[in-house]
């Protein structure tokens, strides 16, 4: 597995079209694969997300089974004069992992859950959960199944912060498409190594490839508490 950083110029025409299409995004990141195979392997998959660490400054993250060639993400919405991208093994860190650590983390993410339009239909659909509290506790519920949790305070609340809440519309093809995502900083104790690798590389809940599933890790020394 792979760890790679892209830096976006968001001043460039081909990165704002990029920049507001999940669609767009997913296929530029799919472009970076010539090998089916580096794409997508059984048990682990690519992922994306992107980060806003400063005004004006916009980070692609990808997590993927091979080593990507992002040569003309550089020509369309990069910087080609000064930077191209930052690809490393990620493997050293995933066979550490270890129940007992700890860990701040970032997670872009689609807290849904299943249920009918109408009393009268018979098919259920993906309803996007809109509240703070709703969002919160979809995370907090799925973690145990992802081999973590999330850390507690002093004040007992989850070690946790939510940020870039929206809904997007666009369309996938001819079908409409609405994607809630929203963003979570804290921190989290690893309590199943197996179970939370597996999350690293497959990602967490839906629209993984609308930039949703991510989690990365930072060291948790001198995290903030209600990051």
């Amino acid at each position: 597995m792979f760890l790679t950083r892209f830096a976006i110029n968001p001043a460039r025409r081909g990165a704002r079209k990029l920049l507001s299409s999940p669609q767009a995004m997913h296929a530029a990141v799919r472009a970076g694969f010539a090998d089916p195979a580096d794409y997508e392997r059984p048990g682990s998959r690519t992922l994306w997300r992107l980060d806003t660490p400063a005004p004006a400054t916009v980070h692609l993250y990808l997590v993927s089974p091979g080593r990507p060639d992002l040569t003309h993400l550089v020509e369309q919405a990069g910087w080609p004069t000064t930077a191209t991208w930052d690809t490393r093994d990620y493997d050293p860190l995933l066979t550490t992992l270890r129940p007992g650590q700890r860990w701040a983390f970032r997670l872009t993410a689609n807290p849904v859950h299943s249920g009918r339009k109408t009393p009268e239909s018979k098919e259920t659909q993906r309803f996007g959960y809109l509240r703070v509290e709703e969002q919160e506790q979809w995370l907090l519920k799925r973690a145990a199944r992802c081999g973590f949790t999330v850390a507690t305070q002093q004040d007992g609340r989850p070690n946790l912060r939510l940020h870039h809440r929206q809904t997007q519309s666009f369309k996938h093809g001819l079908k409409p498409v609405t994607l809630t995502t929203v963003t979570y900083d804290g921190v989290l104790d690893v309590v199943d190594g197996e179970a939370f690798r597996t999350a690293l590389i497959s990602g967490i809940g839906h629209a993984k490839a609308y930039g949703c599933g991510l989690l990365t890790l930072a060291p948790a020394d001198g995290a903030a508490t209600g990051r």
